[in-house]
């Protein structure tokens, strides 16, 4: 079959100056899209439900092994079960007061300071630092991750292979050195997270180094998420007095807010399947062994799946938002993420009196594969 004509580039700089406008377009004028890039891109939420309901067809596995993300059923079920004890809701209590503290002593420093690039010198401060925690690594180590969550990002942009595999490669080194000090006794602890899955099994076999490396990658990668994610928050907040003023009033509706909130913004652009035989979206056919690209934040802005999209709306049905993804390949990390998020938010809103956007500069949007922010000018008053 001959490849069809480019429907749309989603690098060009038109579509990347504001990623939600351009993909709320295309859901309008060309909901199911091809591009060299990316190959179909899906922008309606009813045709991305049907995909993630239907694994079988729209296959998850990729040339580069990422556990669990990139596997099929069956092994996708047992490194998954293996997986989810991690975060259930006992660890996540248990884990809890460290990701506060690292939270509060964040947020004080800022309020001394008045203003700070908040993206970087909070958000993702934050979010690498309670990885590191809740690995069980040193804490500083946060400051090579961030270094390594920048550099997948850009590379997944220009498509830079070499630029790809020497990150993989840095990673690996990274984990390796980790788990060669608590075999070598170094590192004593029958309870971080690294430890713990140097002892975990997948149908009675140790989990290997390399899968290790894939299950930490994922994590880690997905703490780049969390960070775009609070720089997401912060925003809305700062540029909305009543939602802030509510979130301070009533603490117990910062959960909802995080859900609704990345809804109508979301952190992450978009991830991938691969058709198993040939199908029919929209008008469209398409092949077997076509890449698909489920764009996120397109269907979470989908007028057709939720009322007034455009509205933060904390009373709203989430059942449909998928933000942390939906079916067999919903986001394992969901309840460390949603932890995560809301401690940030329960600290920031508690010590201060007022959030407002900074005055040193304007605000800089990131980018494909995210939608956080490069630069987030952000003011603080203390309560």
């Amino acid at each position: 079959m001959t490849t069809p004509l480019p429907d749309w580039d989603p690098r060009d700089p038109a579509i990347l100056q504001d990623q939600r406008a351009a993909y709320d377009a295309m859901r309008q004028r060309c909901p199911v899209a091809y591009s060299e890039f990316l190959g179909w891109s899906l922008f309606r939420h009813d045709d991305i439900e049907r995909v993630l309901d239907d694994p079988a067809t729209f296959r998850s596995a990729s040339r580069h092994r990422a556990v669990p993300n990139s596997l099929d059923p069956p092994e996708h079920t047992l490194f998954r079960q293996a997986i989810e004890p991690f975060f259930e809701a006992e660890t996540m209590l248990a884990f809890e007061p460290r990701c506060r503290t690292i939270a509060a002593e964040l947020t004080v420093n800022s309020i001394r300071r008045g203003e700070l690039e908040f993206a970087q010198e909070f958000a993702e401060h934050f979010a690498l630092r309670s990885a590191c925690a809740f690995l069980g690594w040193p804490e500083d180590d946060w400051i090579d991750l961030q270094g390594w969550t920048h550099g997948n990002q850009d590379a997944a942009l220009s498509r830079d292979r070499a630029a790809g595999q020497a990150l993989a490669a840095q990673l690996e080194r990274h984990v390796d050195t980790a788990i060669r000090a608590r075999r070598a006794g170094a590192i004593r602890s029958d309870h971080d997270l690294t430890t713990c899955l140097m002892a975990t099994q997948v149908d009675g076999q140790a989990l290997s180094d390399d899968d290790i490396v894939s299950i930490l990658r994922n994590w880690i990668a997905g703490h780049g998420t969390v960070a775009a994610g609070l720089g997401i928050l912060v925003f809305h907040l700062a540029q909305d007095l009543d939602l802030q003023h509510r979130l301070r009033a009533d603490p117990a509706l910062i959960g909802p807010a995080v859900d609704e909130i990345l809804r109508v913004d979301d952190p992450l652009v978009a991830n991938r399947r691969t058709t198993a035989h040939a199908v029919d979206i929209g008008e469209r056919h398409i092949p077997v062994d076509a890449k698909l690209t489920l764009m996120w934040i397109a269907a979470n802005r989908d007028e057709n799946a939720f009322a007034s999209p455009d509205v933060i709306d904390l009373d709203r049905d989430q059942r449909q938002n998928l933000v942390f993804g939906a079916g067999i390949h919903d986001c394992v990390g969901a309840p460390l993420a949603r932890l995560e998020l809301r401690v940030a938010l329960e600290e920031l809103l508690g010590q201060t009196s007022a959030i407002a956007p900074g005055t040193s500069d304007a605000p800089v949007r990131a980018v494909y594969p995210g939608n956080g922010f490069r630069k987030l000018p952000i003011s603080l008053a203390g309560a």
